[in-house]
C-alpha cells in the first residue's frame, strides 16, 4: 500500500510499504481521510517515536470503512464507516486498529469531518472530566482556545454547563470560539491572561486549566489557578522544563497533572478502550444533537501531507486539519 514516510530531514514523501497485519482483536480500516496532529509534526522530526509495537507511519486519527475483521471480533460489520484512535499508520491507505479503539461515525458528521474527531474528543473528555473532574458551573480556562483540542473542548465544556475562558492570538479566532461558546476571550498578544481571568470571576480564577504550552506557561498557569484548582498539562510548546513554585501550589490546595494519550495501553483503567467507551456514550450524542461539532479548518490531500504539516506549524488555521486518502 501508499504511505507517507519522513526522510532523515524530516520532509514528508508518499512510499510503498507492507499492507499491516491484523491481530484476532483488530479492526483493518480503508482510510478515506486521516487527521493532523502536533504529536504528527515531533515524529516526522525524529522527537517522538511510536511506542513499541505501533506503526512506523504517522498518523493517530483516521476515519474509513471496515475492509476486514480480526478472528475475535464481533462488534463491527465489513464495509461500516468508521473513525478510529490510532498510536500510528493513520497516513496510508489501510490501517490496524484494536476493536476497542473504534467509533461509528457520529450522526450528521461528513466521513472526512469525522477524521478529526477521535484524537481530541479522546484528549478533551480523558483529561478534562476523567482526570480533572471539571463540572457544571466551574470556570475551565483552555490555552490555545482556536486549535483542534480548543475549538473541541470550547463545545464540549460549554454543553456541560461549564463557563469557558479561552487564549488566542487574532480577533478572528477569539470571535471563532465565541461562536463555539467561549465566555471569556483573551488575547495572549496584549493582555496578561491571569489578569483578565481574576477580573472576570471575581479573583477566584479557573477550577481547571488545560495547556498545550507547557514550561513557559508553568508559573502563569498556577497563578491562574482557583483554591483546590486542577493545571493538566497536555504539550510542550513552550519548552519542557520550568521551575515549579511549590509554596503557591501548597496555598491554593492545587494539582498540577501532566497527562499523554498516544502510549496508554488498550485495556484496564484509564486505557484507551474506555476512554473510547466514555466518549462513544457522552460526546456522540452532543454532536448528534448539534451541541458540538468538527471544526475543520483544512483539507487537503494525503499527498500534500508536506504543507499539511507546514501550515499547523505556522498557527494560521483554526481548528483540526485532515488530509483525504
Amino acid at each position: 500500500m501508499h504511505a507517507i514516510a519522513a526522510s532523515a530531514e524530516g520532509r514528508l514523501t508518499c512510499e510503498n510499504v507492507a499492507d499491516p497485519a491484523v491481530a484476532n482483536d483488530e479492526v483493518l480500516i480503508r482510510v478515506h481521510a486521516a487527521g493532523v496532529n502536533r504529536a504528527d509534526l515531533l515524529q516526522a522530526a525524529g522527537k517522538y517515536p511510536p511506542p513499541p509495537g505501533a506503526s512506523e507511519v504517522i498518523g493517530l486519527e483516521v476515519s474509513g470503512t471496515v475492509a476486514a475483521l480480526g478472528a475475535d471480533v464481533t462488534d463491527w460489520s465489513v464495509g461500516q464507516p468508521v473513525c478510529a484512535l490510532l498510536a500510528g499508520g493513520g497516513y496510508a491507505e489501510y490501517v490496524a486498529v484494536p476493536a476497542a479503539q473504534v467509533l461509528p461515525l457520529p450522526d450528521g458528521v461528513a466521513l472526512s469531518e469525522a477524521a478529526g474527531l477521535p484524537e481530541v474528543a479522546c484528549t478533551v473528555w480523558s483529561n478534562l472530566i476523567m482526570t480533572a473532574g471539571l463540572a457544571a458551573g466551574q470556570v475551565v480556562l483552555l490555552q490555545g482556545g482556536a486549535s483542534g483540542i480548543g475549538t473541541h473542548a470550547t463545545q464540549v465544556a460549554h454543553a456541560l454547563g461549564v463557563r469557558v475562558a479561552v487564549t488566542a492570538g487574532s480577533a478572528d479566532k477569539l470571535a471563532l470560539c465565541r461562536e463555539l461558546g467561549a465566555d471569556i476571550t483573551i488575547n495572549y498578544r496584549d493582555e496578561d491572561f491571569v489578569e483578565r481571568l481574576r477580573t472576570e470571576t471575581g479573583g477566584a480564577g479557573a477550577d481547571v486549566i488545560l495547556d498545550i504550552m507547557g514550561a513557559a506557561y508553568l508559573d502563569r498557569n498556577v497563578d491562574a489557578l482557583a483554591t483546590g484548582g486542577r493545571l493538566v498539562i497536555i504539550g510542550m510548546q513552550g519548552g519542557i522544563k520550568a521551575e515549579l513554585n511549590i509554596a503557591k501550589l501548597l496555598g491554593k490546595r492545587a494539582g498540577v497533572i501532566a497527562t499523554s494519550l498516544r502510549p496508554r495501553p488498550v485495556d484496564g483503567p484509564g486505557g484507551k478502550g474506555e476512554i473510547v467507551r466514555a466518549v462513544r456514550d457522552n460526546v456522540w450524542p452532543m454532536i448528534a444533537d448539534g451541541r458540538v461539532r468538527p471544526i475543520i479548518g483544512a483539507e487537503l490531500p494525503i499527498a500534500e501531507a508536506q504543507r499539511a504539516h507546514e501550515l499547523l506549524a505556522s498557527g494560521e488555521v483554526s481548528g483540526k486539519i485532515v488530509l483525504t486518502v
